[in-house]
């Protein structure tokens, strides 16, 4: 008898999602994506002035911290064709780059590496062993067998305390575990260090945007003055500040973040060949250099790659109606005019349709709505975006940095280039993009210390602020590249208010369910075909998921095929 596993809800992501994989034996047949959470800022921002939309959507979600702030203004600033100094330009540039590394970071060690990491496994490790392993992979300086013996004496306390506190409640000892307790006990170490070292990048958003999380933004520009001598601006102490801020991300980034990446996953080269998904990849494109109305600028390219052909590009148009559209066929939502066909995020709808069962529920409806995400399209095609979208984008365009890393990355792992098209490819394509930011956030700070030593101070452009100027109806769209991929937000302003507003969100693309024609989202396809060595506890079905780095609790439970629990992890 087929049977379902259900993992509800995925931890170690921001948000509820629920994962129901229909088993054949102890191989996942199909898998489907629920996110169980209401969202609903689009409803609380109809009526509102367009340019404080950005303080309320910002709030969507609370670890991109400012990505949704962004996408806001910049949807803003499009309809209204409203232009933005360069200084602004480079301003932002700087807070989305430190958003990348620090996020991704934070993802590998804090949210992904203990499905690759025995914690417990460390404690048999031999420091010495250790530092001889971690001098062998880097030259970062905290690798002496005395820091790898403080480390493994702060686990060794949490074990015999009985309460392994952050490490607690996983599958410690599992058989899909590879690494020597060596390796173990190095990563452990970072991701102590990882937590520190987060803590200091975080600054550069508080230096340009008044604090973290949630820095300020202002349409047109950034809030934030340049004046060398003011204590109360963006000074020249506080731009040596953010030097010191980029020298550390990229001093981690290269010494630790890369060599345990590639440390890891050459235990794991098997995972080169699952987790696929539905090998079409899009990004929207980002980080301009001379604005977002001239897309050569961009260090992400924008563009669509469908069917892993690298060698073909198609060009995306974010106002054209007949390109991106949402379903809702498998969704808790409806559509006045019946909900088998998309609409486009100006046109979008926002009604709740929930008619199934109340949770907890032992199995989802999957014939009926089972999510409460949408379901978006290019052209009615199944789209992956993030990290290993924008990697393979630059890949294909010849970007010449992340050849050179990407060909580094298969050498060093000894594995095809189709193993990128994978969970662990998706991983490592994570890692070589920060260091491609953390690089290139030397270029912007450069370039925007030359301007203020040119004598450009200027941060925001005050023309368009007076609504008055506005006209009747306007309509805009404003993209990014967040870190879990393109994000895009479409606004209507009408007689200076905001008439309709919708946003698309990275998770929605990557976790959204079914559509009316049956196609599977790319969380549900990546599952398809993996095998579970234990279905009670489905370590495979976290490994593939957190690659996407889901942003859809603090407390999952695991139910077995008859609904009942096996674990419960709730936090106090």
């Amino acid at each position: 008898m087929n049977e379902r596993v259900v993992v509800d809800p995925i931890t170690r992501i921001e948000g509820h999602l629920r994962i129901e994989a229909q088993m054949n034996g102890n191989a996942i047949e199909q898998a489907y994506s629920s996110g169980t959470m209401v969202r609903g800022i689009e409803i609380i921002l109809k009526g509102r002035d367009p340019r404080d939309a950005w303080a309320f959507a910002q709030r969507i979600c609370g670890v991109c911290t400012l990505v949704h702030g962004m996408a806001s203004i910049r949807a803003v600033e499009n309809a209204l064709n409203y232009t933005v100094p360069p200084n602004a330009q480079l301003i932002r540039n700087l807070m989305i780059g430190a958003q990348y590394v620090h996020d991704h970071v934070m993802h590998f060690y804090h949210l992904h590496a203990l499905d690759w990491v025995d914690i417990v496994s460390a404690l048999d490790a031999d420091p010495a062993a250790t530092s001889q392993l971690a001098q062998s992979i880097s030259d970062y300086p905290k690798s002496s067998p005395g820091y790898f013996a403080d480390m493994q004496k702060k686990l060794k306390g949490f074990v015999e305390s009985g309460q392994l506190g952050i490490f607690a409640n996983a599958y410690w000892g599992h058989p899909a575990y590879k690494l020597p307790a060596e390796a173990n006990l190095m990563a452990v170490a970072h991701y102590l260090e990882a937590l520190e070292w987060q803590r200091d990048v975080a600054k550069l958003h508080t230096i340009f945007g008044g604090k973290n999380p949630h820095p300020n933004f202002v349409v047109g520009g950034v809030p934030g003055p340049i004046d060398l001598d003011s204590d109360s601006a963006v000074n020249a102490k506080r731009l040596a500040e953010v030097q010191d801020i980029i020298n550390q991300m990229r001093s981690f980034v290269n010494q630790v973040y890369i060599p345990d990446t590639l440390a890891i996953a050459s235990f794991y080269k098997d995972w080169g060949g699952q987790g696929e998904g539905v090998g079409n990849f899009m990004t929207y494109g980002d980080f301009p250099e001379k604005g977002m109305d001239d897309p050569s600028s961009y260090l992400i390219p924008a563009g669509v790659i469908m069917d892993r052909d690298l060698s073909t590009v198609h060009d995306i148009d974010m106002h054209a109606a007949d390109q991106i559209q949402e379903y809702i066929a498998h969704s808790w939502y409806q559509y006045e005019n019946g909900n088998d066909s998309g609409l486009h995020p100006y046109d979008g709808e926002t009604e709740l349709n929930y008619t199934g069962p109340e949770p907890p529920y032992q199995h989802l409806d999957v014939e009926q709505g089972y999510s409460w995400l949408k379901s978006p399209r290019w052209k009615g095609h199944v789209m992956e975006v993030g990290p290993l979208a924008r990697v393979l984008m630059l890949y294909a365009r010849g970007h010449d940095q992340t050849k050179e890393l990407v060909d580094m990355a298969l050498s060093k792992l000894e594995i095809p280039v189709q193993a990128l098209f994978s969970t662990l490819g998706r991983t490592a394509a994570r890692t070589l993009e920060t260091k491609v930011i953390g690089d290139t956030m030397q270029t912007w700070y450069d370039n925007l210390v030359a301007n203020i030593k040119a004598g450009d101070t200027q941060t925001f452009n005050p023309t368009l602020w007076d609504p008055s100027s506005w006209p009747n109806e306007a309509r805009g769209v404003g993209y990014m590249e967040a870190p879990r991929g393109g994000l895009a937000h479409w606004i209507v302003i009408k007689d200076s208010k905001i008439d309709n507003y919708q946003a698309v969100v990275p998770s929605t693309w990557n976790a959204g369910p079914r559509d009316a024609q049956g196609q599977p989202g790319p969380y549900e396809a990546a599952l398809a075909g993996h095998t579970l060595h234990d279905p009670k506890q489905p370590i495979e079905i976290l490994r593939t998921i957190h690659s996407f780095d889901p942003c859809i609790a603090c407390a999952v439970h695991i139910t077995d095929p008859d609904g009942e629990e096996l674990i419960n992890v709730k936090v106090v």
